[in-house]
């Protein structure tokens, strides 16, 4: 740092400010410094910067899966909020409740200056470590009304209420939902709360709920929406509608029915969550539950700022960013039959 300060003609002090928060620093003294740090090759060691100031100025988020673009949308936006001043630490539990436990732990070995997690319902091993880490813990994704510490997201009972409203403000009265079984750990509990949602609107308006199937392991995907389909089809073939708890399982479910010759929206309605690109871009394109994921990331960040500049203790402990319905050409009112047939 000695030579990156002689270099550019400033204080070491003047280095040091310029990495940890740049725009507290004039530009054209930020510019000078980094020109120093690129020409001298200078990487900080961050490790003893965190020893002496306590901050090791990274955030751990701990996501079900990389593969879900929605989960990456909320990570960019969590990435863009926080800024060059912080930097994210990625890890993923493939919807198991023990692989959580062991990302905390070891997350929380390197001194974070806060845990970012995606849902609320943890073992009572995490819990006990995220609720004695005396660090900001966010949790994402869902709305609860009593969170471990902060929560930023949606109900997700309610998008399934939404899913199920939908559906029978059309005149569809067989309507089914699909999602994922818990298999030992793993299990979707976004996933099962929106089946849940979906159910109780079912039961408000005294419609079986028979048809709900839960079907496979998580996460769910392109071949868990064609296989839950297809039983579908097969054992139920008075089904008029259904509400896939993921946009990805609709498609799927969307593809099954081109493959046994059955019209979506006239025969079957069809719609999903999370208002995916491919759900767009389908034809017919996929209607769906939208959600704001990449605002749930920067809703996110700018909370962890605030907590981490001792502001933020006037915000609501649960922040809910809400949910829409979007209508598109999966779903329609249904065509007169008499015995419908597959």
């Amino acid at each position: 740092m000695r030579d990156v300060s002689k270099l550019a003609g400033v204080s070491t002090m003047t280095v040091s400010r310029v990495l940890a928060d740049p725009s507290i620093v004039a530009p054209d003294t930020r510019e000078r410094v980094m020109r120093a740090v690129d020409q001298l090759g200078y990487v900080p060691d961050l490790v003893a910067g965190s020893l002496s100031s306590r901050r090791t100025n990274f955030v751990g988020l701990i996501l079900p899966t990389l593969t879900n673009s929605n989960f990456a949308d909320t990570a960019q936006g969590l990435a863009e909020a926080l800024g060059q001043s912080y930097q994210l630490l990625i890890g993923y539990t493939l919807y198991q409740a023990g692989e959580e436990e062991r990302l905390v732990r070891s997350l929380l070995a390197r001194r974070p200056q806060g845990i970012v997690v995606a849902g609320t319902l943890h073992t009572a091993s995490t819990r006990r470590m995220l609720t004695n880490a005396g660090i900001p813990v966010v949790e994402i994704w869902d709305a609860p009304s009593a969170p471990l510490d902060r929560a930023v997201g949606f109900s997700n009972f309610e998008a399934g209420r939404a899913a199920a409203r939908h559906l029978l403000s059309l005149g569809l009265r067989h309507i089914a939902a699909i999602g994922s079984e818990a298999e030992g750990d793993m299990r979707d509990a976004r996933g099962e709360a929106r089946l849940q949602g979906f159910a109780a609107v079912l039961r408000e308006e005294g419609i079986e709920t028979g048809l709900i199937l839960r079907h496979g392991s998580a996460p769910v995907s392109y071949a868990h929406g064609a296989a839950a389909m297809k039983l579908l089809l097969r054992d139920r073939p008075e089904v008029e509608g259904v509400f896939a708890v993921s946009d990805g399982s609709a498609f799927g479910a969307l593809m099954e029915c081109r493959r046994q010759g059955i019209d979506v929206p006239g025969r079957i309605s069809l719609m999903g969550f999370g208002d995916f690109e491919l759900g767009r871009e389908c034809e017919p394109a996929i209607s769906t539950i939208r959600v704001d994921a990449k605002g749930i990331g920067k809703e996110t960040g700018q909370l962890l700022r605030e907590l981490f500049e001792g502001r933020g203790a006037d915000r609501p402990p649960s922040i809910d960013l809400g949910i829409e319905v979007v209508p598109r050409g999966t779903t329609a009112a249904p065509r007169h039959r008499s015995n419908p047939t597959i």
